[in-house]
C-alpha cells in the first residue's frame, strides 16, 4: 500500500537507516526519496515473510539430518567418537567438529545439541564424504518427496547446494541486508522444495498462510 511521508520523516529515516544504507534505495528508484523509503519497508516485510518458511525449512533439514546420524550412530551420536572423526576440523574457516564437542561440551542432551549447533552444521551433513554411511542408507526414506529422477548422489548434492544457497540468504535476512534486487521467487521456490523432499503433504499447507507470494506481486 502507498504511504505519506513527510520530508521530514524521510530524512529522520534516513539518518535512522544510516546515510549508505539508505542510498542502495535511492540508486534503485533514481533518486525519488519517497519511493525509496517505501522499498525500504517492502524490503522489511518481505525479509519478515520470508522467516516463517526459512525457520520451517531449517528445522526439517536438520531433524532429517539428525534422523540419518542417529540410525547410524545411536540417540547419543553427539558423543558417539565414530561420528565426531568424520567431520571436518579446517582452520581459518567452520569447523563443524569443533562446533559440535563445544556444543555437547556445554549442552546436556541430543536435544540441545541440535538447537545450538549453527546451521553450517547442517549443511556440512550433506557432503559427498557422508554418502556411504548416511545418504545412500538412508536417504530415499528420509526425503521420500525426492526428485526420484536423481540419483541418491545427485539428490544429496542438490540439497547440499541448495543449503548453501537458503543458509546465505538466511544470513542476509537475518542481518537486515537489502533483499530486494534478488530472484526472491527462486529464493522461495528453493526453499519450499526442500520441505517437500522432507514432507510432500506440508508445501500446501505452508502456501496456506505464508505471504512472500502476496508481497512479491505488491513490491513498491
Amino acid at each position: 500500500m502507498p504511504y505519506a511521508f513527510s520530508n521530514a520523516e524521510i530524512s529522520d529515516f534516513e539518518a535512522l537507516l544510516s546515510p549508505p544504507r539508505f542510498a542502495t534505495y535511492l540508486r534503485e528508484t533514481n533518486g525519488d526519496r519517497h519511493r525509496a523509503l517505501e522499498l525500504c519497508i517492502w524490503n522489511t516485510q518481505v525479509s519478515e515473510a520470508f522467516y516463517s518458511i526459512l525457520q520451517f525449512c531449517e528445522l526439517a533439514v536438520r531433524n532429517a539430518a539428525v534422523e540419518a546420524i542417529e540410525s547410524e550412530f545411536g540417540a547419543n551420536w553427539h558423543l558417539n567418537r565414530g561420528f565426531v572423526y568424520t567431520l571436518s576440523t579446517a582452520k581459518g574457516r567452520y569447523s563443524p567438529r569443533t562446533d559440535l564437542v563445544n556444543c555437547s561440551q556445554n549442552q546436556p542432551t541430543a536435544g540441545k545439541v541440535v538447537a545450538e549447533l549453527k546451521f553450517a552444521f547442517w549443511q556440512y551433513i550433506f557432503v559427498k564424504s557422508h554418502d556411504q554411511r548416511l545418504w545412500l542408507p538412508h536417504l530415499a526414506a528420509i526425503f521420500p518427496g525426492c526428485d526420484n529422477a536423481l540419483s541418491v548422489a545427485q539428490a544429496r548434492a542438490k540439497i547440499h547446494s541448495d543449503l548453501d544457497a537458503i543458509r546465505k540468504f538466511r544470513n542476509r535476512v537475518a542481518h537486515h541486508e537489502p533483499i530486494f534486487n534478488r530472484n526472491l521467487i527462486e529464493d522461495k521456490e528453493r526453499i519450499l522444495t526442500l520441505v517437500s523432499w522432507r514432507r510432500p503433504a506440508l508445501e500446501p499447507w505452508i502456501n496456506q498462510f505464508e505471504q512472500v507470494s502476496q508481497l512479491l506481486q505488491a513490491r513498491p
